[in-house]
């Protein structure tokens, strides 16, 4: 038997977590949607610890060591960025993590973030869930800015769904242009749908003939492989 590569077992950890569903889902955007990714399951201890190796080989496989630090946006990317570089210590790549304050302390220490000290050198990779307009991003970059202006190196992120983004562009690449900062995906929704289209996890077919051709359509009208 072919051993999973780390992005199969990334797609069926999300099947096996619930984060990923099937379905119809109102989004964000107005989009009616047949699939919703939910990282806000990873909601024990073992989860998302496992969830931080997937992140810290992504990490890995695009920027090797080349970076001192990981950065997660409150909230979500508050479990991320650390359980990221617990990951990769593990991995005995021994680097920082650092996230930022919602609101500002108005005593004792008042700074913006709360880990790794942070100033004009400091390479730090940003982890999140997903990026939908990329407003999120470009708020925790102003914050940084504020914060010694360490060097944003790159984004990982969990799944790139190949939509449009306001453009026919796809939207993570629009994003990525905008702030001149690469942007990476551990999985994509095509590396998702070829790898679970009528397979069997668990004992069920998670995704159906049915389903796929529901997905087909939505993308025939939002997606884009770009």
């Amino acid at each position: 038997m072919t051993q999973m590569t780390y992005q199969e077992s990334f797609i069926t950890f999300l099947v096996q977590c619930n984060a990923l569903t099937f379905g119809k889902f109102q989004l964000k955007s107005g989009r009616v949607a047949p699939y919703f990714i939910n990282t806000g399951m990873f909601d024990t201890g073992s989860k998302i610890k496992q969830l931080g190796t997937y992140y810290a080989r992504a990490v890995h496989d695009h920027f090797i060591t080349a970076f001192d630090g990981i950065y997660g946006p409150a909230y979500k990317g508050i479990p991320l960025c650390v359980s990221t570089a617990m990951a990769l210590s593990d991995m005995e790549i021994d680097k920082g993590y650092v996230f930022n304050r919602k609101e500002a302390k108005t005593y004792a220490d008042k700074s913006s973030t709360v880990g790794m000290a942070l100033d004009g050198d400091t390479r730090l990779i940003l982890v999140d869930d997903v990026i939908t307009s990329g407003k999120a991003i470009r708020e925790s970059l102003e914050i940084l800015k504020t914060s010694g202006d360490p060097q944003v190196k790159g984004i990982i992120i969990s799944v790139d769904r190949q939509e449009k983004g306001t453009t026919d562009q796809n939207a993570l690449a629009e994003v990525a242009q905008t702030l001149g900062i690469p942007i990476y995906a551990i999985v994509t929704l095509s590396d998702i749908t070829t790898f679970l289209h009528n397979k069997e996890i668990n004992g069920r077919i998670i995704l159906d003939d049915a389903m796929m051709e529901k997905i087909d359509t939505y993308l025939a009208q939002y997606g884009t492989m770009g």
